[in-house]
């Protein structure tokens, strides 16, 4: 449940793998379906709304992280691993690698294999994607893009905008 849900977060929301770290139970509104980021890259705080999916999500990695931590404290961390400690970004990173080892994912042609930041470039090109299928000015939304994923500038957003055969 909580590499399943961490995944889910970096996937789905962009969010970097030192930011998922830092959540603590404080950081998570249901009731406004919103993630306080604190501590990021920069200095900079965010807050970034997450769908009823990532929601239910975060509902089960919670109810099976009372199993281990049952009265959490707010500034708890919101992940942990073994015997109630934080999950750390290399213990995320490993995991990661094993995910791809088991699944069969490989890197071709001399290409590096697949890391865990590569899901943040998956959910930028994704959002490009989905708003170019929804007929939106693409240009004018990558603002958006870049305050949702906690980016300086719009120069910053570009690196992540790898070009696809489908976004071509």
């Amino acid at each position: 449940q909580t590499y399943r849900t961490v995944f889910a977060l970096l996937y789905g929301l962009g969010l970097r793998v030192g930011e998922v770290t830092r959540l603590c139970d404080q950081d998570v509104d249901f009731d406004r379906q919103l993630l306080s980021i604190r501590q990021t890259k920069f200095y900079k705080e965010r807050y970034v709304p997450y769908g009823p999916r990532l929601a239910l999500q975060l509902k089960h990695y919670l109810d099976a992280r009372r199993t281990v931590a049952p009265t959490p404290q707010k500034e708890d961390p919101l992940f942990i691993a073994w015997a109630g400690r934080p999950v750390t970004v290399s213990l995320i990173r490993n995991h990661f690698k094993d995910v791809m080892k088991v699944a069969g994912v490989t890197s071709t042609n001399g290409s590096a294999p697949p890391r865990v930041h590569d899901l943040r470039h998956t959910f930028a090109v994704g959002r490009l994607l989905q708003w170019y299928r929804e007929g939106v000015d693409v240009q004018e939304r990558l603002v958006l893009l870049s305050t949702f994923m906690g980016h300086v500038s719009i120069y910053s957003t570009q690196h992540y905008l790898t070009i696809t055969g489908t976004l071509l």
